[in-house]
This record gives C-alpha cells, structure tokens and sequence, in this order.
C-alpha cells in the first residue's frame, strides 16, 4: 500500500554514487532520449523477456497476477512479463540498488511514491515522457493530479500505477448513537475536535470503550493536511524546481497540526496505537475508533471486515480556507535503461500502457480499492457498476477532481524521504507524552535530518 519499513536513506545514498556512472549495457538505443520506437520489437527475434519486480501483496498480488496473464496471453511469442515479488518497497529499492551494482537491474520495477528522488538521481531508467512523445501519445487520460505527483520540470518520470489517496473513514452507527450526522462529517480539525469529544464512549466503569478518533502514528498525514493548507514540505518548491536542500514541516502550521493531534490523544478523545498501520486499522474494524484517517487502498477491506456501516468523508483541512488539497500515495513503474535492449525496453513500454489503460485500471480499482490512474476507467461499465456497490469510493473521485494540481498538492521529492517523515513521527510521540512542545520537536527533527540531506545531495551531484 502507501509504506512499509522506514530508514533506507543511508543505503540509497550509499549506492548512488555506482549507480549514477554505471555502463550503459547491451543494445541500448541509438536515439537520445532512450525510449526505442515499436520497430525494436518487430527487429527481435523470439520472446522478449520483461523481468517485473513489484511488491503486491494478497489480493492486490492476485489482481496483478491476472493483469500480467492477460497481457501474456495477448503477446504470446513475442513478449513474456515475468512478475517477481521482492518483499516491501524498502526492500524491494535495497534490492534494485544491488542489482545495479551487479548490472543486473529489472526491465521494470514497481517503486513507490516516496522513492521518486531517488529513481530519478540513479540515472537507471528511461522517463515515461520519452516513450510517449516517441509515440506521440497523449498523456491527458492520466488523472491531473497523479500526473503531478511523478513528473518533474513538466515530464512525466514514470507511468503511476497503484495510486492511492487519503481519506477520513466514519463509523456511521456510531455517529447516529452520538447524535451526529454522518452526512455532515467535519471538515476541518477543529470539528473532527469537537466530533471526537462527543463519540468518545465510556462504560460504567470508566473505561473508554470507543475513542472518537484514531489514527497511526505516520508522518504521511502530517504530509497531507500540510498539503491541503497549501503548505510545502520542502524547499526548493517542494523539490520540483531542484534538489531540495532542507524540509519545511518545522513551521508554525507543522506544530499546530502536531499539537491538534496530542492534544486530543492526551484529552483521552483519540487512540494511540503507535505507528503500526495495522493496530490503527483494526481498532477502526473493531469499532473502538470512530473516526480514522487512512488510504482508499483499505476501503473495500473495511467495507468487508467491519461489522457496522462505514461511511468517506474527504481528508480533513486545517481551516475552512485552506486552499490546498491531499496528495496521491502508492507507486510508479519505471523502465530500466543501462544493461537492457531496445526490444525489452520496447517490450516494457507496452506492458505499462496495457496496465494503465481504461479496462485495466477499471480491473485493478474494482480488484483492489486503489484509484485508477486513467481518468476513463471511472467510464467502463463493470467500474461504474462497482461504484454502485461501494459508493464511499466516489469520495475519494470527488475528492482529486476537486484538488488542483500545485507543488504543494505534488508533495515534497527528497532523497531521504523515509527518514523525513520518521522524524515527523518521533516529533508527534515526543509531543503526545509532553516531553517537548511540537514546535521544538519538529524544530529538532529538521535539525537531526540536515546532515542526510546534505550527504544525499553531495552523493549524486
């Protein structure tokens, strides 16, 4: 989904320096940009092998498994997409770092959201952009604000593929026990505040029963509700205009979004259940949280498991004026260019096209739960009837048509992301159990995270 383990900073700068001068390998493409034209696989001789390295798990991992068969079956004797599962994202970018030393990279490689700055700072792979103005297609069915997330300078660096976004999840039985309308969940934090108080539940004893929010402690949140202020997370205009040099969620919106969530933990009004997504998650499923903050990735897992009505409300904004909107999560497909032919290039370019197409992505959201990056496949017959058995899904469609495309709703590209935000989540724990202010402790995690940043900017130039 949108993470898994956290501190891969220190490897990826690591390797960099190898990957970013490694020998450009066998058959690699005459032409500039590095994207061969569609005769490179009507030059091939036998089946052209795609080595596919991705992260799909459960049922996500059944989804992409009939995908890849499908395309298979349509290419049969001429392309052959074998799917290699490599553990979580982390491990999965460990992985390919080592590949590249042994020069021995995937034709293609699922990467996820966070792991853009570093794919891109690698100089391993062939821009999506490259393919598609080599064949004049047209990018503009990607949706808007995906497309944002992973172009740079206007490019397109990789083609999304399992995008998620964040939502607010409502226990609907609760809320109407409470006296609330779930039709009117809160828009800002100080509702979801005063929400919180009132769907608070004790039993006789004393006990708390039900905390009126919940969430886990992950710095992805801190990302989006600084994104639907309009805020950046970093320089450099969130790291799209350069490298970014130092991270922005030590300011005065950080602390008050901070200080909102310890406050209401320490209030005895939201639930703290560490940083493990699924402690969080399953507090929602068992009813003990009515409120929660977490991807559309999960909503047909809920919709399954939970034994009440649950009901999306769009991400909460931190005022009323707030200007801004969620980003996307999940991950990309990037080609890999040094050390594979044109043909496998060719070959991997039209197994990204396949799997970003409308009935594609209409299989994969109806599948899955994540969002179809093809804005057509909300249009395809089986997609729309879907919709109709889950309707808290057209939440999160309403919710990316309403969010403008800008650097702040792009998120923040820096090569340490994943020590970034656990250095958001250690600010939140030190604040929750009051052993600094917010402000102090995002000031502290800024501070601790310099040294990265400059280690990872003067690795890869």
């Amino acid at each position: 989904m949108k993470r898994s383990a956290r501190a891969l900073a220190a490897l990826l700068v690591s390797g960099l320096a190898l990957t970013a001068c490694s020998s450009s390998g066998s058959g690699g493409s005459s032409d500039e940009s590095g994207a061969p034209a569609a005769s490179a696989l009507d030059q091939a001789s036998g089946v052209t092998t795609v080595e596919f390295w991705h992260s799909m798990t459960g049922k996500n991992a059944e989804a992409l498994t009939a995908l890849v068969n499908q395309f298979n079956a349509a290419h049969q004797g001429k392309i052959e997409v074998k799917p290699l599962f490599q553990g979580t994202y982390d491990d999965l970018i460990a992985k390919y770092k080592a590949s590249v030393q042994q020069k021995a990279t995937p034709a293609v490689v699922q990467v996820y959201d966070i792991g853009t700055r570093f794919m891109i700072d690698s100089k391993q792979t062939v821009p999506a952009q490259a393919f598609a103005d080599k064949d004049g297609l047209s990018l503009d069915d990607l949706q808007a604000n995906i497309r944002n997330y992973y172009s740079v300078g206007g490019k397109l660096q990789s083609m999304p593929f399992n995008s998620s976004m964040p939502l607010l999840y409502l226990n609907d039985d609760a809320f109407k026990e409470a006296g609330l309308d779930p039709a009117k969940p809160p828009t800002t934090l100080a509702e979801l505040g005063d929400m919180a108080k009132q769907l608070t539940k004790k039993d006789d004893s004393g006990k708390t029963v039900r905390y009126g929010f919940g969430a886990a402690i992950y710095g992805w949140f801190v990302e989006q509700l600084l994104a639907e202020n309009g805020a950046l997370y970093c320089d450099a205009e969130n790291g799209r205009s350069g490298k970014a040099g130092k991270v922005a969620f030590d300011s005065a919106k950080g602390a008050e979004i901070v200080q909102w969530w310890a406050d209401l933990v320490k209030g005895g009004y939201a639930a703290n259940t560490g940083r493990q997504t699924p402690d969080a998650q399953a507090a929602f499923k068992a009813g003990t949280v009515a409120m929660h903050l977490e991807s559309t990735g999960v909503l047909r897992g809920y919709t399954e498991a939970a034994k009440f009505t649950v009901g999306t409300a769009p991400f909460p904004k931190t005022a009323a004026d707030d200007q801004g909107g969620p980003i996307i999560g999940g991950a990309s497909l990037w080609i890999s260019g040094p050390g594979h032919s044109d043909a496998q290039k060719r070959a991997s370019w039209e197994f990204e096209k396949f799997l970003t197409s409308p009935e594609q992505q209409a299989a994969w959201h109806t599948g899955t739960g994540y969002f179809p990056v093809n804005s057509k496949a909300l249009e395809v017959p089986a997609d729309k009837e879907w919709l109709g058995k889950f309707p808290q899904f057209q939440t999160a469609i309403d919710q990316l048509k309403a969010t403008k495309p800008t650097t702040a709703t792009a998120g923040c590209l820096l090569g340490v992301m994943p020590q970034a935000r656990k250095g958001v989540e250690t600010a939140i724990e030190q604040t929750i159990a009051g052993t600094k202010t917010a402000q102090q402790a995002l000031a502290d995690a800024a501070k601790e995270l310099q040294p990265a940043i400059e280690s990872y900017n003067s690795s890869v130039g």
